[in-house]
């Protein structure tokens, strides 16, 4: 049975204390930078939940108006406008509890992909960081995760940050044919229904991307997603003929639109699949890892 991070015991060999104390160095430095985060910036930037507000002030009337200006606009909703119909309920709760709601269940997703080493997760930046500003990237490693075993998950995946859809070309490549048709249905389905609804959406929905993409993105992660996402699909296609689920939720976070330094925390959806061990897949049964109850065992 794996030990508990972070510390473990002292090692027989001295050699190898040096590795450990840098690990455990930066793990430590780590909890005291989102300690800082949370205890500090909070309070005095006035910014916690940036992100999240554009989740709870969607605005009907003019949904994707504040997106037009730039994409740093505060309440700014740049997504497809299924996701804003899921999102709308929000809304009916306060400010405050919304927000505090919304973290806790990032935090609850960190616990559940970390398992044990959930400590450690919280000392990662982009985790901290993404606790911080609220945006959907946990949510997306949480619906990575699940769309294993429920593939019409990905759907959620796809209508958020798009590009990081190219994670159910996995199931093409293992010619699972009826995964992907669930993916991509579900997809189909609730746009077809959106659309539907409310058609002028998409119109404006397609104007806000054009219209940003050009903006400079001064804090993004090099290189752009013309070179990551060629990459990522390569990725994806090595994982799935050599049985390394793993590969999916790094494909999609190297697929990213624009990689901000907390949409890295999308990468977390594949510890639950590296704590399994390479070649995942040729386990019996090896789909379960994904489920709720199966992850919560192997953690």
């Amino acid at each position: 049975m794996d030990r508990p991070p972070p510390f473990e015991a002292l090692p027989a060999d001295a050699s190898s204390l040096r590795p450990r104390a840098v690990r455990d160095g930066l793990i430590i430095s780590g909890w005291l930078a989102t300690l800082f985060i949370f205890l500090v910036v909070i309070p005095a930037g006035h910014s916690f939940g940036y992100d999240a507000f554009s989740y709870w002030s969607i605005d009907f009337d003019d949904l994707y108006g504040r997106a037009m200006s730039s994409n740093f606009a505060l309440g700014a909703f740049r997504y497809a406008p299924p996701i804003a119909f899921l999102f709308a309920p929000l809304q009916l709760v306060p400010w405050w509890l919304f927000l505090w709601l919304w973290t806790a269940a990032g935090l609850a997703i960190v616990v559940w992909l970390g398992g044990r080493w959930s400590l450690v997760l919280l000392a990662l930046p982009p985790v901290a960081l993404e606790l911080y500003h609220g945006n959907v990237h946990l949510l997306m490693a949480g619906a990575i995760a699940l769309g294993f075993r429920f593939p019409a998950l990905w759907a959620f995946v796809i209508l958020t940050k798009l590009s990081p859809g190219v994670g159910v070309l996995w199931f093409a490549f293992r010619r699972e044919w009826r995964k992907l048709g669930w993916a991509i249905g579900a997809t189909l389905a609730v746009s077809g229904l959106s659309y539907a609804v409310a058609p002028h959406y998409w119109a404006e929905f397609v104007d806000s991307i054009l219209s940003n993409l050009s903006e400079p993105q001064s804090f993004s992660v090099p290189p752009p997603a013309p070179i990551r996402i060629p990459l990522a699909i390569i990725l994806v296609a090595w994982g799935a003929r050599t049985d390394r689920p793993w590969t999916v939720p790094v494909a999609a976070t190297l697929a990213l639109p624009i990689i901000w330094p907390h949409g890295l925390s999308v990468a977390i959806a594949a510890i639950p699949f590296l704590r399994r061990g390479d070649r995942a897949a040729q386990t019996p049964g090896w789909e379960r890892a994904a489920d709720l109850r199966t992850l919560a065992i192997c953690m």
